[in-house]
């Protein structure tokens, strides 16, 4: 009888002792998961797309960039306003003249901002710019639009499709897999202004666009820095 009595015990204090580890293993993965909610809260309820200036670029050469013609002071940071929800749409909806307006100017599911570049130093500059995805989540890279108006003419980039391993139609393909586009501008003259349209949709015509991208999510950067030598 007391040999029972003591291989109960034992086999209570086991279970106990089970229970508190599967207790702490529970509160380490509530811990884990809250502070992975918290840092995608922080990245993704931000502004999703953002235009960067190079410091370099002003205080060197004096290149502003601004989307109000009444206020050209240097912006080392824009933060384009974007949209809640993104439904797709086909290119074919976007109005002819997406790059008339100045500043942002976002219709219904797809995002548009218009600003300018200007040269107000004493010497020509060579630049590029570049078009980065900083995160991506479910794919939503997979069926999206980037088109970039330069001056009035524009050219839209998507990335290569899955299926085929070729460029969407009526696209050029990103750079890779992290860069949609790094183009330079050579010899840009003091008081010479470039006007820029960034345009950014979900295309339901393409194949990628499924219900397998519902919920996703892009954060996007647009550079502008300068070069001396090839880029």
């Amino acid at each position: 009888m007391n040999k029972d009595i003591r291989l109960n015990a034992k086999h209570f204090s086991r279970r106990k002792k089970y229970y508190r580890i599967a207790k702490l293993l529970l509160i380490v993965i509530i811990l884990i998961l809250t502070i992975i909610y918290f840092v995608v809260s922080f990245v993704y309820n931000g502004y999703f797309f953002t235009i960067t200036l190079d410091k370099n670029l002003y205080l060197d050469n004096n290149i502003v960039i601004y989307d109000n013609v009444n206020y050209k002071v240097y912006r080392g940071n824009i933060q384009v306003e974007s949209l809640d929800f993104y439904d797709n749409i086909s290119e074919k909806w976007l109005p002819d003249d997406i790059d008339s307006i100045d500043g942002s100017h976002n219709g219904e599911d797809y995002l548009a901002y218009t600003f300018y570049i200007e040269n107000m130093g004493d010497d020509s500059v060579n630049y590029y710019y570049e078009l980065t995805i900083d995160d991506v989540i479910k794919n939503l890279d997979e069926a999206v639009r980037f088109r970039i108006y330069e001056n009035g003419k524009s050219i839209t980039y998507a990335k290569k499709s899955r299926a085929t391993g070729k460029a969407e139609i009526n696209t050029l393909p990103f750079k890779n897999d992290k860069t949609v586009v790094l183009k330079k501008v050579a010899n840009f003259e003091p008081g010479q202004i470039n006007k820029y349209t960034v345009v950014m949709w979900l295309e339901g015509d393409d194949l990628e666009c499924t219900n397998e991208i519902l919920g996703g999510e892009l954060k996007v950067h647009l550079d502008f820095k300068s070069y001396r030598s090839e880029v």
